[in-house]
């Protein structure tokens, strides 16, 4: 599929309301984003789907937990629930066994069933493909649907921000040191890296945020491209 119309240009406002960011500002980022490629040209959505209705689920479950956690429990559920219809066919209570491993397990279980039935019902059991109807869904915001969007449908409609991304994107100096907003640091990250990399920058920089550039422990002045790129490389 097709991405959406483009924004109107790197300094255009209209459409994401994106904010100014200079032409030296973008060059860098460039610099970085090829960095990046070339560290970790295995990047990709470590959640395990083969569908766009399982990957919406196994996003809307990894919601404070991590991708090991939820690959683990999915297999089992996508075993009993094979289409959005047998989620809608029964009752919250009957999906929370194959989630109790996970945290908030409840009301993940709740989220799933409400999300699925409507996909059931509303859309003919296909996951929907635009934001607006995606935010629709019990359990998914705007990290969530950019997650569907570009892996599902290879629409780069935004930059999935979760904190592996916030935390780069400050050490990075591609926000402000003490911008802690998701919604700003992505509109920040779509001003500045072109559109069509978008979904690929999120696994670039989650990547490197679990292997590299870690909460704590991280390796800035072992690392040869956080040494380039890091403030805090020279700490």
């Amino acid at each position: 599929m097709m991405d959406p119309p483009p924004v109107g240009g790197p300094r255009s406002k209209r459409a994401f309301d994106l904010p100014e960011r200079s032409e030296t500002d973008r060059r860098r980022a460039a610099s970085i984003l090829a960095a990046l490629r070339r560290r970790h040209p295995d990047a990709r959505c470590e959640l395990d789907a083969s569908t766009p209705h399982e990957l919406l689920v196994a996003t809307i479950l990894s919601a404070q937990a991590t991708d090991v956690g939820v690959n683990k429990a999915t297999p089992g559920l996508f075993a009993a629930f094979p289409t959005p219809a047998h989620y809608a066919a029964v009752t919250p209570a009957e999906i929370e066994p194959h989630v109790r491993t996970l945290n908030f397990w409840r009301n993940k279980a709740r989220s799933v069933h409400g999300a699925m039935t409507i996909v059931a019902d509303r859309h003919g059991g296909e996951v929907p493909s635009t934001m607006d109807e995606l935010l629709e869904l019990p359990g998914v915001a705007r990290k969530t649907a950019n997650v569907v969007l570009g892996n599902a449908f290879g629409i780069n409609h935004g930059v999935v921000v979760d904190t592996h991304v916030g935390r780069l994107s400050r050490r990075f100096g591609l926000v402000a040191a003490d911008e802690e907003d998701p919604k700003r640091i992505e509109r920040h990250l779509m001003a500045l890296f072109p559109r069509p990399s978008w979904c690929l920058l999120s696994h670039l920089l989650i990547f490197h945020g679990r292997r590299v550039c870690k909460a704590r422990a991280a390796t800035c002045g072992e690392d040869a491209l956080c040494r380039r790129w890091c403030s805090n490389a020279g700490a």
